[in-house]
This record gives C-alpha cells, structure tokens and sequence, in this order.
C-alpha cells in the first residue's frame, strides 16, 4: 500500500468521491490501494472552487481535517494526455499540463487518523495500515449489524 499528501480542500473532493483524479507533477508505476493523506498546507483559494462547492466542502467537516489520513482510494490508472498537451477524458477536475492519477472505489475514514505525510508517493508506516485496515473493518461490520 503506498500514500499521498494532498492539500485541503482538494483532499475533501477526493474524500467525498467527487474528484476522480489527483494533478500531480510527476507519474508512477504504482497502482492499487493509496491512502489520501491530508497534508498540513491548505489551498485557500482552491476552498471558494464551484467544484469543492458542488462537492460540499465545510472546513466544520472532519473530511477537512489536516495532517491525517482521510479515505482510501484505488490508483487505477495515470494519464499523461495533459503532460504532452493532447486532449484527455479526465473530467473537470483534471489540470492542464499535470499527470491525472485516476482514482476509484474511494472509500472515507470514518474518522482521521493523524499522520505526518510527505511530498510524493510514500510509503506508511506498518502501524498506519493496520489501523486503517481495522477501522474499515469496524465500520463494515456496524453496517453488517445494521441492516
């Protein structure tokens, strides 16, 4: 399992379900399970974006946390259409000129769980993951009890 750090609010889309993809700078060869970690720097002008609007953003939220992993998501694919300037089907979340990580299955944490991230992909700690395991186990086992 690897992680990235991405700035508030944009984490929150991402979070939500919302944003599909994460802009990044660079490509990887990486692709399953990514942790969205919450970096400790917050887009300010990003929070007033039609799209965060659309996508609910409310900095009361713990989704819009900082410094802590949020949600789960799946790495599935990184075009770089945009890199060399030719049209994209990455929808309206995608940048110009970055590499679109697309990610599915977005699940959100039920709650934060507070960790120092790093620019890049990086790699969590062991006792990272486990927590993130046992706390979506917990929570699909309340839902199980519910129904």
């Amino acid at each position: 399992m690897q992680a990235i750090s991405v700035q508030q609010p944009w984490a929150f889309g991402i979070a939500r379900g919302v944003k599909a993809v994460s802009n990044q700078s660079l490509p990887t060869a990486y692709r399953g399970p990514l942790l969205i970690h919450a970096s400790m720097r917050v887009d300010l002008k990003a929070c007033d974006s039609p799209h965060i609007q659309a996508a609910g953003w409310d900095p009361r939220d713990p989704l819009a946390t900082i410094g802590a992993v949020i949600a789960i998501a799946e790495l599935t694919d990184v075009c770089s259409a945009a890199i060399r300037d030719e049209p994209c089907d990455c929808g309206p979340w995608a940048d110009p000129g970055a590499y679109h990580w697309r990610l599915t299955s977005v699940r959100a944490l039920p709650r934060p769980i507070v960790a120092l991230g790093r620019p890049d992909i990086w790699e969590p700690k062991p006792t990272l993951v486990i927590e993130v395991q046992a706390m979506l186990e917990a929570e699909a086992a309340r839902l199980v009890q519910q129904d």
